[in-house]
């Protein structure tokens, strides 16, 4: 529920104000005082993220046989040292790195996050949980709304924006769905408005209900863990259509860059393309 106030400001400060205004973004002054209240009380973005980072890469072998996805260069980073850079630009610091195959590795790398301004604490599978289970694996790090990402995708989003529209709308996931021209080798979102009514795992081109597909990053609400099995699960296929059912899994539309590492040819583009946060 909002209430009503009124404040008195000298004209320069409401200039500066309205200069923030850009009618899509922020559509007015008093949106602009609420966006700029949340960034001060820390309340336009979660804090904390889990990267699932625990696949055995099987896609990029040979190189994954000795060397973790994790690992793996782009552009002189390792595609989760840019996802720690998109969420510091949005004072996310807390991590959780969810680990398994190679983990040492990976421990040995990243450490306790203090060389990137960060902190990382890790959960490992002792075998492999799928994507839902390594949350599940969490959950005693995740009691308040949190991100997913997969720690092999680039992406850049606004994460602030994803935030207030995942809380607008009272969702207890929200996917962050990018558009490719061609979706058939991915999830594909079938959208009613916002609410995702379901994906639709590899359709062919001309049966695809959109173009948009599931971007590997989400906002959860701790309360969409319950819905997670013991053992293995993936969210795409065993949580995300129960909550479409429950109508609480809601889609974000972003235009910013996204790639995909997880193949070789994948992995190129990216390393050709990808021009940073």
């Amino acid at each position: 529920m909002k209430e009503r106030i009124t404040i008195t400001l000298d004209s320069d400060t409401l200039n500066l104000l309205d200069n923030k205004i850009d009618g899509k973004k922020i559509k007015n002054r008093s949106h602009a005082i609420e966006v700029l209240l949340h960034r001060v009380l820390g309340k336009n973005h979660p804090k904390k993220a889990i990267l699932l980072l625990g696949g055995k890469g099987t896609r990029l072998r040979p190189i994954t046989y000795e060397m973790p996805k994790a690992l793996l260069p782009v552009q002189g980073k390792t595609v989760p040292e840019h996802l720690i850079e998109l969420f510091k630009k949005y004072d996310i610091t807390e991590f959780i790195f969810s680990i398994g195959y190679k983990a040492q590795k990976i421990m040995d790398y990243y450490g306790d996050g203090s060389k990137y301004g960060v902190k990382i604490t890790y959960v490992k599978e002792d075998e492999p949980l799928g994507s839902a289970g390594a949350i599940k694996l969490a959950a005693k790090h995740l009691n308040e709304t949190f991100l997913v990402t997969n720690g092999d995708e680039l992406k850049d989003i606004d994460l602030e924006e994803m935030f207030l529209f995942h809380k607008k709308h009272k969702a207890l996931v929200t996917a962050a769905l990018t558009t490719v021209t061609d979706p058939s080798a991915y999830g594909v979102a079938k959208l009613e408005g916002s609410k995702i009514l379901e994906f639709v795992e590899k359709p062919k081109l001309e049966e695809a209900p959109s173009k948009l597909i599931n971007s590997g990053l989400s906002i959860w609400e701790p309360e969409a863990i319950d819905l997670i099995p013991n053992g293995f699960s993936m969210y795409e296929k065993d949580i995300f259509p129960q909550l479409a059912g429950k109508k609480k899994l809601y889609g974000y539309i972003f235009s910013g860059q996204w790639f995909d590492t997880g193949t070789h040819e994948r992995y190129e583009t990216a390393i050709k393309e990808w021009r940073g946060i």
